[in-house]
Protein backbone atom coordinates (compact mmCIF):
# COMPACT_ATOMS: atom_id res chain seq x y z
CA UNK A 1 0.00 0.00 0.00
CA UNK A 2 1.02 3.66 -0.86
CA UNK A 3 1.78 5.79 1.93
CA UNK A 4 0.92 9.93 1.69
CA UNK A 5 4.05 12.13 2.42
CA UNK A 6 3.78 15.58 3.18
CA UNK A 7 7.45 18.01 3.13
CA UNK A 8 7.78 21.34 4.46
CA UNK A 9 10.14 23.04 1.75
CA UNK A 10 12.14 25.78 3.71
CA UNK A 11 10.59 29.07 3.17
CA UNK A 12 8.11 27.13 1.07
CA UNK A 13 5.16 25.31 0.07
CA UNK A 14 3.83 21.77 1.73
CA UNK A 15 4.98 19.09 -1.02
CA UNK A 16 2.62 16.04 -1.03
CA UNK A 17 3.79 12.93 -2.32
CA UNK A 18 1.43 10.10 -2.88
CA UNK A 19 -2.34 9.10 -3.32
CA UNK A 20 -4.77 11.28 -1.76
CA UNK A 21 -7.60 13.46 -2.41
CA UNK A 22 -8.18 17.21 -1.76
CA UNK A 23 -11.37 19.01 -1.06
CA UNK A 24 -12.30 22.27 0.04
CA UNK A 25 -14.32 23.49 2.83
CA UNK A 26 -17.64 22.64 0.57
CA UNK A 27 -16.71 19.54 0.35
CA UNK A 28 -15.91 19.88 -3.13
CA UNK A 29 -12.86 17.77 -4.96
CA UNK A 30 -10.04 19.53 -6.63
CA UNK A 31 -9.17 17.98 -9.77
CA UNK A 32 -5.77 16.65 -9.16
CA UNK A 33 -3.38 15.64 -12.32
CA UNK A 34 -2.43 11.72 -11.60
CA UNK A 35 0.79 12.12 -13.88
CA UNK A 36 2.14 14.36 -11.29
CA UNK A 37 3.88 12.61 -8.47
CA UNK A 38 3.29 15.59 -6.03
CA UNK A 39 1.38 18.83 -5.93
CA UNK A 40 2.75 21.52 -4.05
CA UNK A 41 0.36 23.51 -1.66
CA UNK A 42 0.87 27.53 -0.76
CA UNK A 43 2.21 28.27 2.72
CA UNK A 44 2.57 31.40 2.27
CA UNK A 45 -0.58 33.12 1.33
CA UNK A 46 0.53 35.21 -1.77
CA UNK A 47 -0.34 32.47 -4.24
CA UNK A 48 -2.17 33.09 -7.31
CA UNK A 49 -3.03 29.96 -7.60
CA UNK A 50 -4.22 28.91 -4.21
CA UNK A 51 -4.57 26.24 -2.83
CA UNK A 52 -1.33 25.50 -4.87
CA UNK A 53 1.56 27.27 -5.01
CA UNK A 54 3.05 28.99 -7.85
CA UNK A 55 6.09 30.15 -6.34
CA UNK A 56 5.23 33.70 -4.75
CA UNK A 57 6.73 32.92 -1.70
CA UNK A 58 10.25 33.72 -3.55
CA UNK A 59 9.30 37.46 -3.77
CA UNK A 60 7.33 38.33 -0.56
CA UNK A 61 9.79 37.69 1.87
CA UNK A 62 7.67 34.53 3.41
CA UNK A 63 10.21 33.05 6.37
CA UNK A 64 9.24 29.64 7.49
CA UNK A 65 11.00 26.45 8.55
CA UNK A 66 9.48 24.73 11.62
CA UNK A 67 11.55 21.97 12.92
CA UNK A 68 9.32 19.08 15.39
CA UNK A 69 10.49 19.70 18.87
CA UNK A 70 12.77 17.52 20.70
CA UNK A 71 12.06 15.59 23.26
Amino acid sequence: MSEVKIRMRPNGPFVVEGPFQLFDSQGQAFTLNPEKPAIALCRCGHSENKPFCDGAHKNCDFQSDERPPTV
